[in-house]
């Protein structure tokens, strides 16, 4: 019964948590070179893990599945922004750190 075409007088449900879904993975883009971005995108794809499962076991029972995709892939799109913007930021403070170093060594050779 569960995979049965639906008929012209029932109703197509929305999946749960489409909109949302669809809302942190725009704020995960808006956001991605930040960890708020990150954290958003991994939001997201919590929450659509079960929506998507809900619409891949019965398509033609729900409707909004594009929104769900398209925050689903937003979010993807900003957990790897996140993740690239992290690991510059620790890079550059390493960088930045070395080189603040390399000036306290030169100032010290500078007082004698």
């Amino acid at each position: 019964m569960e995979n049965q075409p639906l008929t012209t007088n029932q109703q197509l449900e929305k999946l749960p948590n489409a909109t949302a879904v669809l809302i942190l993975g725009i704020c995960s883009l808006l956001f991605g070179c930040l960890l708020v971005g990150f954290i958003c995108g991994i939001i997201g794809l919590a929450l659509a893990k079960k929506p998507m499962q809900m619409y891949l076991q019965n398509p033609q029972r729900y409707m909004n599945y594009g929104a769900l995709n398209a925050g689903r892939i937003m979010s993807i799109i900003g957990v790897i922004f996140g993740a690239i913007s992290f690991i510059w930021f620790i890079i550059a403070t390493l960088i930045l750190g070395e080189s603040f170093l390399f000036f306290d060594v030169f100032e010290d050779l500078l007082d004698f």
